[in-house]
């Protein structure tokens, strides 16, 4: 493949050659132009300038762009407003096309289990693998892996490492990698790129770049190059425990998905919750937050209320500040990234309020300190997931909430802005303002912060 000249609007790359045999690790911050460079390589966007030429007969992508667009389809096609049962839409096995088992070079993706499951009621890892799977099983000569490894337990972690090591090792497969994160970098990927701001701007063997202090200062962060911290909001502290769940239990039909699990979260007791793909952990935080209906089913008691006893879920939710993968792919309205960071102090999906002088000034503040104060007047739909993320985070702390909720919020972030999260999560446990629960596979993420640790 050879891109040479390549000039648009938003991309820039002057002569950039990959050769059979090469593995290339494009590595760029959120908004660097990695997504735009995927969607030139397989013709979504038109060249204006340049030359591309390539030999690839079937070029397939992984990203959660992609898990994003499938997931949207499958709720045009949601019937269960005219069923009387939940319709779960294309199970994982229709997807794939299979009429028998996974494949034995998929095994290791452990989607056995789930084949008859819809795609919509698929954890984001289960989602990641299908689509994963997907991919493969169309035997690309060339695929572009977006962030494979965000959203993966440790263990599948590996496994899709070991995966990719052998298609790179077979030669049947050409994979390029897009990367926020150096240490996602393998001994198997032979050479890598660095996008900044559109434009390509370095580019060499894995062991010259690896070695190029220039490289690694541009993805640190500096947390003294932060604007100043959003004066404290008046609020009224609830009264503990802030969470309380009795044997918490949840099924769907004969699987269970959890049982006997007890927690009680106290004001400053910052709770981590971990375990593989599946275990739960995205289940458990939705009982929490009141977006899973078998919540009411449960001995569950949240900011001082019973799950079920009448009580209004938007005071419940004016407490609580929201950052999940299912947040993300339900933020399908449109509005710029101030109005949606301004819909935190309204709990909804769109603003449709009418926001103060003040709101709007800490909408602001915290758009500056995710790095997106630029981007302010931007729709939020034309913003990479990593940056609809970050707005996403602006919008759960605006209101500075007593309960903050957060399911891998730094997935689809770089390495900057991962610690630049990871820094706001410390500053906000010395507050003693706002307690957070928190699932991560991440080992990077278990901060000594976090009193209690959770392992489903």
């Amino acid at each position: 493949m050879h891109l040479k000249n390549i000039h648009t609007e938003q991309l820039s790359i002057k002569d950039w050659h990959i050769l059979p045999g090469q593995c290339w690790a494009v590595i760029g911050r959120n908004g660097s132009g990695k997504q735009l460079l995927a969607n030139l390589i397989t013709g979504k966007a038109q060249l204006q300038q340049g030359d591309l030429s390539h030999d690839f007969s079937n070029i397939e992508v992984l990203s959660f762009e992609a898990q994003q667009n499938l997931y949207e389809n499958e709720l045009k096609l949601d019937d269960t407003d005219f069923m009387d049962r939940l319709d779960q839409g294309t199970s994982v096995r229709e997807l794939l096309g299979l009429r028998a088992g996974i494949p034995d070079n998929l095994a290791f993706l452990g989607l056995d289990r789930i084949l008859e499951r819809g795609y919509r009621l698929l954890s984001s890892g289960e989602g990641r693998k299908t689509l994963l799977a997907h991919a493969v099983l169309r035997q690309p000569d060339f695929l572009i892996l977006d962030e494979p490894y965000d959203s993966l337990d440790i263990q599948s972690r590996d496994e899709m490492q070991a995966f990719f090591k052998h298609l790179t090792e077979a030669h049947q497969t050409q994979l390029l990698f897009l990367l926020n994160n150096l240490d996602e970098i393998s001994e198997w990927h032979t050479h890598i790129a660095i996008m900044e701001k559109g434009e390509l701007i370095s580019q060499g063997t894995r062991e010259a770049m690896l070695a190029d202090s220039a490289i690694h200062a541009l993805l640190s962060f500096d947390p003294e190059t932060l604007p100043d911290w959003p004066e404290d909001l008046a609020r009224q502290s609830p009264d503990s425990p802030l969470v309380q769940l009795s044997g918490g239990k949840v099924q769907y039909a004969e699987s269970v998905i959890f049982e006997h699990i007890n927690l009680t979260v106290n004001q400053g007791d910052h709770t981590l919750l971990t375990g593989a793909n599946g275990s739960g952990k995205s289940t458990l935080l939705s009982l929490i937050t009141g977006d899973h209906s078998q919540c009411y089913g449960n001995d569950l008691h949240v900011l001082g209320f019973r799950r079920g006893s009448g009580e209004s879920i938007w005071e419940v939710k004016k407490q609580i500040g929201i950052v999940t993968p299912d947040l993300h792919r339900n933020h399908r309205v449109a509005g710029t990234a101030l109005h949606i960071t301004l819909s935190g102090f309204f709990d909804t999906i769109g603003l449709y309020d009418d926001p103060t002088s003040s709101h709007i000034a800490h909408a602001r503040q915290w758009l500056a300190l995710v790095g997106l104060e630029a981007h302010s007047s931007t729709p939020y739909k034309q913003l990479s997931y990593g940056e609809q993320r970050l707005v996403l985070i602006a919008r759960a702390l605006v209101k500075q909430p007593a309960l903050l909720i957060l399911d891998e919020p730094t997935q689809g972030l770089d390495e900057v802005n991962r610690h630049r999260i990871m820094y706001f999560l410390e500053h906000l446990s010395s507050q003693h303002r706002t307690t957070i629960i928190m699932a991560s596979h991440r080992l990077d993420e278990r901060l000594p912060f976090f009193s209690q640790h959770l392992t489903l």
